[in-house]
């Protein structure tokens, strides 16, 4: 499986209506240690894409609504998503994406540490593109992150920007 992962990963990303743009991720994640060691995941992956960093559920929507301090702030084509956030949770965030005609399109990974039933349950209720759970074991963490990478920029077609789909 790894290999076959190294294999697509030769693939270049696909953007059909910005090839020059680079990726935009959204990462809602409150524990600066899995924003650190994503981020260096990333790095090591040779990520071709920009990072935004969300650490509650309420920045998250300010960003995704461009409201206060994140007016200016892009789109996300992906967005990582932790279940268990300080004030607004992951749950809620992830019901208000998916209720939005416009930010329902956006792919949304859920990356939680909880192996409860119900979450997962409750996260494919609400249409989650997939729902991983972190490893505990530091190697494996990265290899996963870099897997979700490879993935989402390699395998996967995102749909189109909304700015692009009147063009396509």
């Amino acid at each position: 499986m790894h290999r076959f992962i190294e294999i697509i990963g030769q693939f270049a990303l696909k953007n059909m209506c910005h090839p020059g743009r680079k990726l935009e991720v959204l990462l809602v994640e409150d524990n600066p240690g899995d924003v650190r060691l994503v981020r260096e995941a990333l790095k090591e992956g040779g990520f071709p894409g920009h990072l935004n960093v969300a650490s509650d559920g309420d920045e998250a929507t300010d960003i995704l609504w461009k409201r206060g301090d994140h007016k200016d702030d892009p789109r996300p084509d992906l967005i990582l998503l932790d279940l268990n956030l300080p004030g607004k949770n992951g749950r809620a965030v992830l019901k208000e994406i998916k209720s939005d005609p416009d930010l329902r399109r956006i792919p949304v990974t859920v990356f939680s540490t909880s192996t409860a039933p119900n979450d997962l349950d409750y996260a494919y209720a609400l249409h989650a593109n997939c729902y991983i759970r972190k490893p505990s074991d530091l190697d494996e963490y990265m290899q996963v992150v870099r897997s979700i990478e490879r993935f989402w920029t390699t395998v996967a077609t995102l749909p189109l920007a909304k700015d692009c789909s009147a063009s396509a």
